[in-house]
């Protein structure tokens, strides 16, 4: 890929280990638009690729529907106990209680982003009688001072500068002791220390983390042992048959577009980072 990029004014150089897609963007001295399939661009040079001219794409909406799913599935999750039940179930244990007696009906979240991911979020909870408040990162709001209301703390913000370390000591301390963090946005939008903490001591009544800083999470690292911490792994973002037929449909409509010098679709404003 590195080799053929000095040819390229269009690239897709979507690779897991970022530092070769870095380098195919170095040596791309001809790239005009760059095209990934990654939702999250922070890890790109912005600022040159900006000073550049270089257009670039983003995933945008290929995966909202499945990560919202993982959200709102971990959510019930934790309402219901439920990795007591399959525990119970593979003990060949007939409970007689249910082990989790939350509803998600009457309950209320606070969701942080309010993009794709946090629009399709918001719609589930909305269905199963959730009272939701969502908080744009181009519209924000002073949610620190309301955090204490919320039964769920939902965040869905894309990773920028402003979102670095948006839930830290003081966030989490504002909480209630019943509330729930659930985390699909970016590992560093948490102070995972303070967090740590708090689940340790109760403080909070649990955390849904998709993101874990480092990933993967190294195996004795202390969250893994706290019974109130649920670690998904990144799982919910990974591609799936569909999103990558959704990927390949979007790059092709993108492809004609370019062509004809009209705007792409997903089109990232360098200035922001999403």
């Amino acid at each position: 890929m590195v080799a053929l990029a000095p040819e390229a004014e269009i690239g897709w150089f979507d690779l897991h280990e970022k530092a070769p897609a870095l380098a195919a963007v170095q040596a791309a001295k001809a790239l005009r638009w760059l095209n990934s399939s990654y939702a999250g661009v922070d890890w790109m040079p912005l600022g040159e690729m900006a000073q550049r001219g270089i257009t670039v794409t983003n995933g945008s909406g290929l995966t909202t529907g499945q990560v919202a799913e993982f959200a709102v599935m971990t959510m019930l999750t934790v309402a219901k106990d439920y990795r007591a039940v399959v525990r119970a179930q593979d003990r060949h244990e007939w409970l007689s209680v249910a082990p989790g007696t939350r509803d998600l009906g009457g309950s209320r979240a606070l969701i942080l982003g309010h993009g794709a991911i946090g629009k399709a979020i918001e719609r589930a909870l909305l269905g199963f009688g959730v009272d939701v408040v969502a908080v744009s990162s181009r519209r924000p709001r002073n949610w620190r001072s309301e955090i204490g209301l919320f039964d769920w703390v939902v965040l869905a913000v894309p990773g920028t500068p402003d979102t670095r370390g948006m839930i830290g000591a003081a966030e989490i301390a504002g909480m209630k002791p019943e509330a729930v963090l659930v985390n699909f946005a970016r590992a560093d939008c948490v102070d995972q220390v303070a967090l740590t903490e708090a689940l340790a001591g109760r403080h909070i009544a649990a955390a849904v983390l998709d993101l874990t800083d480092p990933e993967p999470l190294p195996p004795q690292d202390p969250l893994w042992a706290l019974d109130n911490a649920h670690i998904t792994m990144h799982l919910s973002g990974i591609p799936t048959p569909a999103s990558q037929r959704r990927a390949a449909e979007r790059f092709l409509r993108n492809c004609d577009l370019f062509r004809d010098g009209q705007p792409l679709e997903a089109q990232v404003d360098l200035t922001r980072g999403y």
